[in-house]
């Protein structure tokens, strides 16, 4: 179990993490979730005691992981793929942190097997795609067989079949009973993947719970229509507690179902022309309930690119 009291960091005058407080429980894979720079990783370098909190703690199993005896029979994590000596084939990298702490050779090749990287064993690391690299690292926190792991955005560089692997593995590990915290900014991703949800921005706690929960809450649906009389449209679903925004086609209606905006239609005698219900996808609404935390936002995107001069 991974555990956070009033974890807080600042550097500077900027503050990272403040006063998160979590339970990553045996069994579940737990998404921990937010924009780029909502402080993910920071949470995750002090829970591995990389960084030093401002104030709070975290433990693993009941321990600061300064005080885990074997670490990497312990706690296994992926932070930084690329951080390893390009001059250092696959196989030697893996060996030399099995040397350090006490694993055998044997589980090398047996890591080496199950992320895949068999047949480039040999090769320096420096040649290594990401994607390769992240399977390096996957290999490295799996190595001392921990009932721990911590991983941050481990699907970067991945193709679609590495994608749906590591979703795989990371998904048969919970089920062995081990705890998983897995870091993304991709909520289509985590819907696949995790049992529970830890959502931050600007370094703050927003949202703990089931995923199920989160869907619930946050997956709206609406009512989409076209009509020749939108106006008289309008005021007869406002009249019966619905509300009415712009659709890019028509009318999106909240809070009535389907039905209920073809009755109010039919009773009004308004002609509809297309009716239907969409739902709003999980993205979507967890981009909505992050952007405030959200700290760069691009300019809206324009039907004509601009031409470079000269072209």
């Amino acid at each position: 179990m991974i555990e956070a009291h009033g974890l807080t960091k600042r550097f500077g005058s900027a503050l990272a993490v403040s006063d998160l407080s979590f339970r990553v429980r045996p069994g579940l894979v737990t998404g921990f979730v937010g924009p780029n720079g909502a402080g993910k990783t920071t949470t995750m370098r002090m829970i591995l005691g990389l960084d030093r909190p401002t104030a709070g703690s975290a433990t693993v199993n009941g321990k600061p992981y300064a005080r885990i005896g074997s670490p990497m029979h312990e706690v296994g994590a992926l932070l930084d793929a690329r951080a390893v000596n390009g001059g250092r084939g696959a196989r030697a990298h893996l060996l030399s942190l099995a040397q350090t702490n006490d694993i055998s050779r044997r589980r090398v090749r047996e890591v080496i097997d199950i992320v895949g990287l068999s047949d480039v064993a040999g090769k320096r690391l420096r040649t290594f795609s990401l994607g390769m690299s992240q399977r390096l690292g996957i290999a490295a926190a799996l190595l001392g067989d921990p009932p721990v792991l911590i991983f941050d955005e481990p699907i970067n560089g991945l193709d679609p079949e590495g994608i749906v692997w590591v979703r795989t593995l990371i998904r048969s590990m919970a089920e062995q009973g081990r705890t998983i915290l897995v870091s993304s900014h991709l909520m289509s991703e985590m819907e696949q993947t995790a049992d529970h949800l830890l959502v931050i921005g600007r370094g703050r706690l927003i949202a703990d719970c089931s995923m199920a929960e989160f869907i619930a809450a946050n997956s709206r649906s609406a009512v989409v229509v076209r009509t020749p009389e939108p106006d008289s449209l309008a005021r007869a679903v406002a009249d019966a507690g619905g509300t009415v925004s712009p659709a890019a086609d028509g009318l999106s209606i909240a809070g009535l179902s389907q039905d209920q905006v073809a009755r109010i239609a039919f009773t009004s005698g308004i002609r509809l022309d297309h009716l239907s219900e969409t739902r709003v996808s999980l993205e979507q609404a967890f981009m909505e309930l992050t952007a405030s935390s959200v700290d760069y936002h691009g300019e809206p995107a324009t039907d004509r690119l601009p031409v470079k001069k000269g072209a």
